[in-house]
């Protein structure tokens, strides 16, 4: 039962820093030093995330439009390819990503600071860690989160397109009007609801997993080997929870915004 124990008291380390982290944003956002990591952590991810976004729409399309046009029914490929992206491959593929570029980053930067004193010394000064070093990460990702995914949506559906004009001998005028008739005319909140389900997901993910790299760090000890063995639990435990947030906020979704 002592692994159960560590996992308990891991997820609720992580919940204590999560919820003291919004206190911060709200009542001292360091808002500099946001912008600098969402530079770092977000945009400096987005040329991975496009590459892997526009491979994954080809390979989507490829995959499904064959068997469509096998049944003649490849007109339906920009419906497949706009939903799929808006509401579940880009806010994935996206924290997926994140994952590798800045979680495992925020868990080795602050466990580095943990093993050396430095976290110590900032209590020493009064100055509570989670405020300093954790908000303006988990706020900076949560922010970028957003960006990516529309970026990988619509990266995504170009290159599904491509696959569809090249490979299938769709039009692209045909392809482009289903896909985006398909996310037309179904807003919620302004917004289309395909795409604000995925880009909710996104969000909710994206601070989750920032926060769980976050707490992992402050959690390290035992030197070089004890951040090594805090990343990867913060890499294993967001892996697991995108799959989760991933299933739950899609069965909402569909249940939301059936109509």
């Amino acid at each position: 039962m002592k692994w159960m124990n560590r996992m308990l008291e891991g997820a609720g380390y992580a919940m204590d820093v999560a919820c003291r982290s919004v206190g911060y944003m709200f009542r001292r956002p360091r808002l500099a030093m946001t912008a600098r990591l969402a530079y770092d952590y977000g945009l400096k991810s987005l040329p991975v995330v496009l590459v892997v976004a526009f491979f994954s729409g080809m390979i989507l399309s490829l995959q499904i439009g064959i068997q469509l046009a096998a049944n003649g029914q490849e007109e339906l490929l920009g419906i497949v390819v706009a939903q799929t992206f808006a509401r579940e491959f880009g806010p994935f593929m996206t924290c997926i990503i994140l994952v590798g570029t800045a979680v495992s980053a925020f868990a080795a930067e602050i466990g580095t600071m943990k093993v050396s004193e430095e976290i110590d010394a900032l209590e020493v000064m009064s100055i509570d860690p989670v405020g300093y070093v954790a908000a303006p990460r988990i706020l900076a990702l949560t922010a970028m989160t957003f960006f990516l995914t529309l970026c990988a949506d619509a990266v995504g559906m170009l290159g599904g397109g491509i696959v569809a004009v090249t490979q299938l001998g769709l039009p692209w005028q045909v392809y482009m009007d289903r896909a985006l008739t398909t996310l037309e005319g179904r807003e919620w909140f302004g917004l289309p609801k395909d795409l604000y389900a995925g880009l909710l997901k996104a969000g909710i993910t994206g601070f989750v997993i920032a926060s769980i790299g976050c707490a992992q760090g402050l959690r390290a000890q035992g030197g070089a080997l004890g951040v090594g063995r805090s990343v990867r639990r913060a890499v294993i435990s967001s892996i697991v929870l995108i799959l989760v947030i991933s299933y739950v906020l899609t069965w909402f979704a569909y249940r939301a915004f059936a109509s």
